[in-house]
């Protein structure tokens, strides 16, 4: 009796996420419509049927160019067991609608279902669809931006230091003779050395039981510190890196601000453009400020379409329900 009352919770709650997926979907298509987007939602860049990975497109239906479209990868957060694609449909649309960008927002396995390396090679594969994917869509695959915040900052910034690290590329889906490589990078507080911890105590100790992080590797980072090394985008620093920008909270609670630091300085140590933009006292949130968004997108005009501006790298300061 108790095995048959869990399996018909399991089947609502099956049908109750299903029936809240659909309707955020018609809410992203009406958005769409009434933004002029062409949406095409769960595209498959694995070769399944796998739910997860899969990629939505968002195209301007009156871009301002008749040039390919340069895109915007946009990977979300969750720490890895939590959110999908469709926390970034806004942006997306947003993104779209100015004329300049196609956005896509990637799907990725989240721990749950698979343990490190699984989302580094889902996000490469779904890079490696858009590029296979370019002339038909009217895209410009070698203009592929790519941002994310927390988890998706970490996979973001992952796949902008190791376009040259053939292990981690996998084998998902029909497109492997594409590249995985990114043209520039828009990371909003991402992890980016697992050696360290993520978190500290009142006292500044390291918090080694992180929950978030032992789900990724499968252990906390001192059990697994062989998977915690080639989790880390800082692992994989090079010369030939992409531009990258980074929008971290000074205050961040969740993923310390010395994360953000450790990048920085290693892209800079190599030669690779890197600009830091502190969020002053911000906590983990702080990321979502719009100043972040308009700084963010100014960049990858910068880096993508060749629009001449300099970067204001001035601390933002935090919005008041932002501070933790």
């Amino acid at each position: 009796m108790i095995r048959l009352v869990t399996l018909l919770l399991f089947i609502i709650s099956l049908c109750s996420n299903a029936e809240e997926t659909d309707a955020r979907k018609q809410k992203v298509r009406e958005s769409a419509a009434i933004n002029q987007i062409d949406l095409r939602l769960d595209q498959p860049y694995a070769g399944n049927a796998n739910p997860k990975q899969m990629v939505d497109v968002y195209l301007p239906k009156k871009p301002n160019t008749d040039a390919p479209l340069p895109v915007v990868a946009l990977i979300h957060g969750g720490g890895w067991v939590n959110g999908d694609r469709m926390g970034y449909a806004a942006q997306a649309i947003q993104l779209a609608r100015t004329g300049h960008f196609a956005a896509i927002t990637v799907g990725y396995r989240l721990t749950a279902e698979a343990h490190w390396p699984a989302q580094a090679h889902d996000c490469k594969a779904a890079i490696r669809w858009i590029r296979a994917h370019a002339k038909e869509l009217h895209l410009d695959g070698e203009k592929i931006a790519v941002w994310g915040s927390s988890a998706g900052g970490h996979l973001s910034s992952l796949l902008g230091t190791s376009g040259d690290v053939a292990e981690l590329e996998g084998n998902l889906g029909p497109h492997l003779a594409f590249s995985s490589r990114v043209a520039c990078v828009v990371n909003l507080c991402g992890p980016e050395d697992f050696t360290k911890a993520l978190m500290f105590d009142k006292e500044q100790k390291p918090i080694v039981k992180d929950d978030a992080v032992i789900g990724l590797l499968g252990g906390n980072y001192e059990e697994r510190h062989a998977e915690a090394v080639a989790a880390s985008p800082v692992t994989y620093v090079s010369k030939d890196d992409p531009p990258f920008i980074t929008f971290h909270g000074t205050s961040d609670q969740r993923v310390a601000y010395l994360h953000a630091e450790a990048i920085h300085a290693a892209l800079t140590k190599a030669g690779v453009s890197s600009l830091l933009v502190p969020i002053s006292g911000g906590g983990h949130g702080s990321v979502s400020h719009p100043e972040v968004k308009k700084r963010g997108e100014e960049f990858a005009a910068k880096v993508l379409r060749g629009v001449e501006s300099v970067i204001d790298t001035t601390p933002i300061p935090s919005l008041p329900e932002a501070k933790k």
